[in-house]
C-alpha cells in the first residue's frame, strides 16, 4: 500500500490542522484535521478490500521463431456476487507492462484481453503475473496485488536453410547408405530385451551371465553425425548482434540434421548441451543460451568423447587455438567465425561470415561435403 500525491498532501495538511488546532485552541482546525484523518482511513480501508478475481492466462504458440507471431489471451472474472470492480490492471511480458482494462468489471461478470508478444529479440520472454491496482475513488491510496500464474514463450533463433549434408566415415558405391530399424554393421551396445525384438539379435553368452535377454544394438556407420559447439563466451563477442548469428546458424544446422534424420549433438563452451529426440529441445537451448564465463569443459568432454565426424564450431573470436586440438579426433573440423578470421589452421574449414544468411550460403558452398 502507498500513498499517491494527494494523499501525502493530505496526510500533511491532517498532521499542520490538527497540531495547530490543539496548540491554539481553534476547534475548526481541529475538526478539519480529523476530517483529514477519516479520509485516509476510509482510503485504506478501500483499498485494502482484496477483489475476488480468477485470471486465466493461454499462449498460443509458447514457441516461435524470431519475428514470427504469438498472442496472449488473457481473461479476468470477478467471482464476487455483490461487489463491482473498478481497477487498474497491468501483465508482465518481459520487461514491458501491457495495460488489461478491469473497468466496472461486474460481480459475477469477466472480460477477455489480448496483445501480442514481442519476438523481435531471441530468447524466453517470461509474461505474468497479472498485477492489480486498487485505488480509493479519491485518489489517496493505491494497493498492488498479483494475481494468477505465469508463462513462458521461447523465442528461436531464425533459421536458415541448408541443403549441403557431410561425409560420414564410410559411404557405399549408391551414396549414403539409408538407415535400417536396427542399423547395420557395427555393434554399438547391448540392452534388455522387449516385445518384438528379433530372437537373432539377442546375445545368448551375456544372457546366461546377467539371467535376463539382452539384444545388441549395432550402429549405421555411414549416417553423418555432426556435433555443434556454440561459443557461449562474452569475450568473442564484441558486438552482441554476433552471437546472435551464431545462434542462427546453430539452429540452421539443428533443423538441417532433423531434416535429413542424422545424428546430432549440441553443446556450448560454458558446458551446458542440449539432450532429447526432438528438434524443441535443442531449440529451447539455443532460445535459452546468453553469455557465461570462459569455460574448458565441453572441449575437454569431446576430446574425451567422441560424438560426430563433423564438428562445427560457431564463434566470434578469429583465434581457434582453443578448438585446434579437436582436429585429431574429428575427421572433419569446420569453424564458423562470425566477423574478421584469424591465420588459417591446418584441417580447419573456416567459413568467415557477417551474419546467418551469409554462413548458410558459405556452408552449402564447402567442396567437401
Amino acid at each position: 500500500m502507498r500513498l499517491t500525491a494527494r494523499g501525502a498532501g493530505l496526510c500533511a495538511a491532517a498532521v499542520v490542522l490538527l497540531a495547530a488546532g490543539l496548540v491554539f485552541g481553534y476547534r475548526h482546525l481541529v475538526v478539519l484535521g480529523t476530517a483529514c484523518v477519516a479520509s485516509l482511513v476510509f482510503a485504506a480501508g478501500y483499498v485494502w478490500w482484496r477483489p475476488r478475481l480468477t485470471v486465466a492466462r493461454g499462449v498460443e504458440p509458447d514457441r516461435v521463431m524470431r519475428g514470427e507471431s504469438s498472442t496472449v489471451t488473457l481473461t479476468v472474472g470477478n467471482t464476487s456476487r455483490l461487489r463491482g470492480a473498478t481497477l487498474v490492471a497491468h501483465d508482465r511480458c518481459g520487461t514491458a507492462s501491457v495495460p488489461v482494462p478491469l473497468l466496472r468489471l461486474k460481480a459475477g461478470g469477466e472480460t477477455t484481453a489480448q496483445y501480442p508478444v514481442p519476438t523481435d529479440r531471441r530468447g524466453v520472454v517470461a509474461i505474468g503475473p497479472l498485477r492489480v491496482v486498487r485505488r480509493d475513488p479519491l485518489g489517496l491510496m493505491a494497493l498492488a496485488r498479483g494475481y494468477g500464474g505465469t508463462a513462458q514463450v521461447w523465442v528461436y533463433p531464425r533459421v536458415h536453410r541448408l541443403t549441403a549434408v557431410p561425409t560420414g566415415i564410410t559411404r557405399s558405391l549408391d551414396g549414403r547408405d539409408d538407415r535400417v530399424p536396427h542399423g547395420t554393421i557395427t555393434f554399438d551396445t547391448l540392452r534388455e530385451y522387449v516385445v518384438g525384438d528379433e530372437l537373432r539379435r539377442v546375445h545368448w553368452r551375456t544372457s546366461a551371465k546377467v539371467g535376463e535377454l539382452m539384444v545388441r544394438e549395432q550402429l549405421d556407420t555411414s549416417l553423418p553425425r555432426l556435433a555443434v559447439l556454440l561459443d557461449d563466451r562474452r569475450s568473442s563477442y564484441p558486438d552482441p548482434e554476433r552471437f546472435e548469428a551464431a545462434c542462427e546458424a546453430a539452429a540452421s544446422l539443428v533443423m538441417a540434421a532433423f531434416r535429413d534424420e542424422l545424428p546430432i549433438a549440441l553443446r556450448l563452451l560454458s558446458g551446458r548441451a542440449a539432450a532429447g529426440s526432438s528438434a524443441r529441445d535443442f531449440l529451447d537451448v539455443l532460445a535459452e543460451a546468453d553469455f557465461s564465463e570462459m569455460s574448458d569443459k565441453s572441449i575437454e568432454e569431446l576430446r574425451t568423447q567422441r560424438v560426430g565426424d563433423t564438428l562445427v564450431y560457431l564463434t566470434g573470436d578469429p583465434d581457434l587455438s582453443r578448438v585446434s586440438t579437436l582436429r585429431t579426433a574429428y575427421p572433419t573440423l569446420v569453424a564458423g567465425v562470425f566477423g574478421d578470421a584469424g591465420p588459417a589452421l591446418e584441417r580447419i574449414v573456416v567459413l568467415a561470415v557477417r551474419d546467418g544468411e551469409e554462413f548458410a550460403a558459405a556452408w552449402d558452398g564447402v567442396q567437401r561435403w
